[in-house]
């Protein structure tokens, strides 16, 4: 008789023991961390207005054009977008003649794959520039000049 019970204590205690375990399993596994944490994408505005964006380089019909003399004076400007639609160019140490320092306002066309300045950035520009890139790091757009025989000029900007 000593046997059966110390048989039967132990497999009570054993049920015990897997009850306890398989509490604490269910506990530690329902506490596991949501793998939804991803970034949220941010939206084309919140992109151009997180900082000052820099010339980076310039082609013309497929042709670095970067070092350009034309292009010296406005090398070391920089853009500012502000999230009211305005904005404002400053003129590095190199000032452009005419100047292009200054406030302008600007807004995306075409589902925001187009930039809409309020005036043309550079002589022989418009004011309206394809968007090729846009992202956290870089500003890349493109438009049409008439300076015969390039067609197509492609800017770089960087923060």
């Amino acid at each position: 008789m000593i046997i059966f019970t110390q048989t039967y204590y132990m497999k009570k205690q054993f049920t015990y023991l897997v009850i306890l375990f398989t509490i604490t399993f269910f506990i530690f596994s329902s506490c596991k961390k949501d793998n939804n944490s991803s970034t949220p994408t941010k939206t084309k505005t919140e992109l151009i207005t997180s900082s000052s964006w820099k010339f980076e380089s310039a082609t013309a019909s497929g042709t670095d054009v970067s070092n350009a003399s034309q292009l010296a004076c406005f090398k070391d400007n920089t853009i500012t977008f502000s999230t009211a639609n305005t904005g404002n160019i400053n003129e590095g140490t190199v000032i452009c003649s005419p100047p292009t320092a200054g406030p302008f306002t600007w807004n995306f066309t075409t589902n925001e794959t187009v930039l809409v300045f309020s005036a043309a950035l550079f002589s022989g520009g418009s004011s309206t520039f394809n968007i090729i890139t846009l992202n956290a790091t870089n500003l890349v757009v493109s438009q049409n000049v008439n300076f015969p025989p390039l067609t197509l000029v492609t800017i770089t900007f960087k923060h």
